[in-house]
């Protein structure tokens, strides 16, 4: 079988899903060849660098008009003409990869690519099945078009919004959003407590802000720093170099326990010896906290898709929210002073959690394939 799996390096999350379903093919069936393409730098670089790079800009600078974007591109039909219009043009190119490739089914984990699929299959310019992941808690209209074959969502939750939305009830598929396989194997904490010269008998909290280090991180840790309670703080900056310097500074003048790092591969065990989680609600970061059950305090979230997100964490009862950084103290004294409470944010995010998708998303793949093959 061949897979074809189109992204967009808008954030990490994109990229993540993408990676995940490619570990497992690679881990379990040799047959199955993957190719990743990251669809608007194949079509076209200078797009890519106008498109990713101004939405990137746009999240950092001002939130605000990304916000805007987000809720009329849900409402507005001048939007998604534009965009239709844009993407039939961009689609003849990914016409001569789909030819090149020739895939037995196509995976996208961006909205972009799948609307160019959707252009394509209208025109009988390809008839491989076409699937997609939905990479947040938030089904957004931007995701919805015509002549795909199968949505994958990430809970059950959502079945009756995309119904709404006028997706077929037989195209949709409650597995989940994929992660990587790392996420499901046994850790040895004590290795971990030990790399990182942690206390296991402090309460534990992890602190992110995204592969970009966005957020109110500075001034949470700050306060958490020099608070009265008693904790361990572990970060993780991402790509930003001046918020990784800034918290090694006040790092240095605390007489807690820190772990300031800056990108990482060691999420799954930072998760694995954490209590809280305390983060912007991005779809990848929610979907790996739900598999480790880790409580979730939310921060800082992205006008649009991630506001949407941390509604769901909040209605589902895994999350709590501070909307300024001095609150993080009496929440956190209000969380540790009542165990029933974490208890129950952990059965929650348990129950939430889908952390077979990566097997299940590949065995759908491989029956839309078969399907498609008879």
């Amino acid at each position: 079988m061949r897979l074809l799996i189109l992204t967009v390096s808008a954030g990490n999350g994109h990229s993540k899903a993408a990676e995940a379903v490619e570990d497992y093919f690679k881990k379990y069936y040799s047959h199955v060849e993957v190719q990743i393409v990251d669809t608007l730098k194949y079509i076209n670089p200078v797009v890519d660098k106008l498109v990713v790079g101004s939405y990137l800009k746009t999240l950092k600078k001002t939130p605000f008009i990304y916000a805007k974007l987000y809720k009329y591109a849900e409402t507005e039909d001048a939007i998604s003409t534009f965009s239709g219009l844009v993407n039939d043009v961009l689609s003849l190119k990914l016409k001569g990869l789909i030819d090149e490739f020739n895939p037995d089914v196509i995976l996208c984990t961006h909205p972009f690519p799948l609307e160019m699929l959707s252009i394509l299959k209208r025109k009988g310019k390809t008839t491989v099945p076409v699937a997609a992941i939905l990479t947040d808690y938030a089904p957004h209209s931007f995701w919805f078009y015509s002549y795909i074959d199968a949505y994958v969502i990430p809970h059950e939750d959502f079945v009756t919004d995309l119904i709404e939305k006028g997706i077929s009830k037989e195209a949709i598929y409650p597995l989940g959003i994929p992660v990587n396989q790392d996420f499901l194997n046994p850790i040895e904490v004590d290795n971990v407590y030990k790399e990182f010269d942690l206390d296991k008998s402090k309460l534990t909290l992890l602190l992110m802000g995204g592969s970009l280090g966005i957020g109110s991180i500075k001034d949470i840790f700050e306060n958490l720093a020099f608070s009265s309670l008693d904790i361990q703080l572990i970060a993780c900056t991402g790509s930003n170099t001046k918020l990784k310097n800034q918290l090694d500074n006040i790092s240095s003048r605390c007489n807690k326990k820190t772990v300031v790092l800056g990108f990482t591969n060691k999420i799954n065990e930072l998760m694995s010896v954490s209590d809280i989680i305390i983060s912007k609600p991005g779809g990848l970061t929610i979907t790996e906290a739900l598999i480790k059950h880790l409580p979730f305090i939310i921060i800082s979230p992205i006008p649009g898709q991630e506001e949407r997100n941390a509604d769901y964490l909040l209605n589902s009862g895994i999350a709590a929210r501070i909307k300024n950084s001095e609150n993080i103290v009496p929440l956190l004294n209000q969380l540790t002073s009542s165990p029933n409470r974490l208890n129950q944010m952990r059965q929650s995010a348990a129950e939430k959690s889908k952390p077979d998708a990566a097997k299940d998303i590949c065995n759908l793949l491989m029956r839309l394939a078969e399907r498609n093959n008879l």
